[in-house]
C-alpha cells in the first residue's frame, strides 16, 4: 500500500470520530520535503487528549493498512504512539488536546482534516535567525568536557568506552556543522546529506574511525578536537557567545599532565 493511500485510509477511519478535532501531517510530509524513505508523522488534536480510547481507535485504523509488528503506546513521551507495519512503514502519531495545540505555531503542518479550523488561528513561527546562544554555549562546553575525559579512558584501559566517547564528539561536531549552515526543515536524524555542505561532508569523512587501542583513541580524540574547536570558536564569535577559554586551557593542561599531549591546531 502506498503512503498516500495509508494517509487517506487513516484519515477516513478517524475523520468522523467526535472526539477528534483535527489531524495534521507533520515531519517531512508536513514540511513538503518527504521522500520514498520518509516515515509518516501525524499530529492529532483530541478533545480529550491522548486517551486509551484514542489509542485503540488509532491502532484499529493503522491495523487496516497493514499488520502492526511494533506498537509503542505512549511509553517514552506520554503523547506519542509509534507503529511499524509488516512492510516496515513507520507511523508516528503525537496526540495533544486543543489547549496544547493553541500554544503551537502553524509551521510544518499540513491539514488532513481540521473540523474546527484550528490551523487558521495559529501564528507563524519567526524565522530562525541564528543558533540559540545558550544551547551553543552548552555544546561548546560539552565537547571540551568529553574531550577532557580522555585520560580517564586511557588510564583505566577502557578503550571500548573510549570509542563511545569519540562518537559523542562526532555527534557534537555534526550538530555544529548543521548550525553553520542554518539549514531549515531539519527533519529526522537520517537527513544529514541535505543539511551540510560538501566541504563539511569531507570534514566528517576524513576523520578516523577508531579501534579500541590506546594509540587509536588518543589520535581520534585529537583529530576531532582539531576539527571542532576552531569552527566552534568562529560560531561563538558570530553569535556573540563568550568562548570558555579558561575551561579549554585547563583541559589542555590536564591532557598534557596526564598523557603528555600538547595543544596543536596544525
Amino acid at each position: 500500500m502506498d503512503k498516500a493511500t495509508v494517509i487517506n485510509d487513516i484519515a477516513a477511519a478517524l475523520r468522523n470520530e467526535p472526539t477528534i478535532a483535527a489531524l495534521f501531517l507533520s515531519g517531512s510530509y508536513g514540511a513538503g520535503i518527504e521522500d520514498a524513505y520518509s516515515d509518516i508523522d501525524f499530529l492529532a488534536v483530541s478533545r480529550d487528549g491522548p486517551t486509551d480510547e484514542f489509542a485503540a481507535l488509532l491502532r484499529e485504523s493503522i491495523g487496516k493498512t497493514g499488520e502492526i509488528v511494533l506498537w509503542r503506546d505512549r511509553q517514552i513521551k506520554p503523547t506519542l504512539i509509534n507503529a511499524i507495519t509488516a512492510d516496515w512503514l513507520r507511523i508516528d502519531v503525537d496526540i495533544i488536546n486543543p489547549d496544547q495545540m493553541a500554544r503551537r505555531s502553524a509551521d510544518g503542518l499540513k491539514v488532513v482534516f481540521d473540523h474546527d479550523r484550528i490551523l487558521e488561528t495559529l501564528p507563524t513561527a519567526p524565522s530562525r535567525a541564528s543558533p540559540d546562544p545558550a544551547r551553543m554555549k552548552w555544546q561548546f562546553e560539552e565537547f571540551i568536557r568529553i574531550f577532557g575525559l580522555l585520560p580517564l579512558a586511557i588510564g583505566r584501559g577502557e578503550y571500548l568506552n573510549g570509542i563511545t566517547g569519540i562518537f559523542h564528539l562526532r555527534n557534537l561536531l555534526t550538530e555544529l556543522l548543521i548550525e553553520e549552515t542554518a539549514a531549515p526543515n531539519r527533519g529526522g536524524a537520517l537527513h544529514l546529506n541535505r543539511l551540510i555542505t560538501e566541504e563539511q561532508k569531507q570534514v566528517l569523512a576524513g576523520l578516523p574511525l577508531p579501534s579500541p587501542t590506546r594509540e587509536a583513541i588518543i589520535s581520534a580524540n585529537l583529530a576531532y578536537a582539531k576539527a571542532y574547536l576552531p569552527r566552534a570558536r568562529r560560531v561563538a564569535t558570530t553569535i556573540g557567545v563568550e568562548w570558555p577559554e579558561r575551561f579549554e586551557a585547563a583541559t589542555w593542561a590536564h591532557l598534557r599532565h596526564m598523557l603528555g599531549i600538547e595543544f596543536s591546531d596544525t
